[in-house]
């Protein structure tokens, strides 16, 4: 199995609800920043230009299940892995921690999508050097 990529934050009190805990949403911010500083930590983006080609990476599906209140000023380790490799999709794998402690487990869905501003979006395949980079993590 390969070793996930591992990105730390400190829970702030906006990210809180009137229980004191970390709002359900916010979660998503987290597997999100942890899904850019895992690409940024491969060289890409989720909005790049390719050879000339602007790219994106649309959302078309995101779960998260809770498994335990975090609460303000609480440290979280967000792990990222690769799920699945598709011809243009990727998906990704979240397993958020407070210390060994198991809180959250989420996935996302991404298209690698041509995004001409003005226009409709496009999936296209994904680029080989890219799907390599992103193979390395595969669970």
């Amino acid at each position: 199995m390969a070793t996930p990529f591992r990105t730390t934050r400190i829970v702030e009190f906006g990210d809180t609800d009137m229980a004191g805990i970390v709002h359900f949403a916010q979660f998503f911010h987290y597997m999100e920043a942890a899904e850019h500083a895992f690409l940024r930590s491969l060289g890409i983006s989720v909005v790049m230009d390719w050879e000339g080609v602007p790219l994106g990476l649309p959302r078309v599906s995101a779960s998260c299940d809770y498994l335990r209140p975090v609460r303000f000023a609480d440290e979280i380790e967000i792990r990222v892995l690769v799920r699945r490799l598709g011809r243009s999709s990727v998906t990704y794998a979240f397993d958020v921690l407070k210390g060994e402690e198991p809180v959250a487990r989420g996935q996302i869905t991404a298209v690698f999508c041509r995004h001409v501003p003005g226009q409709t979006l496009e999936a296209i395949e994904m680029p080989a050097p890219i799907r390599a980079k992103l193979a390395s993590y595969l669970e």
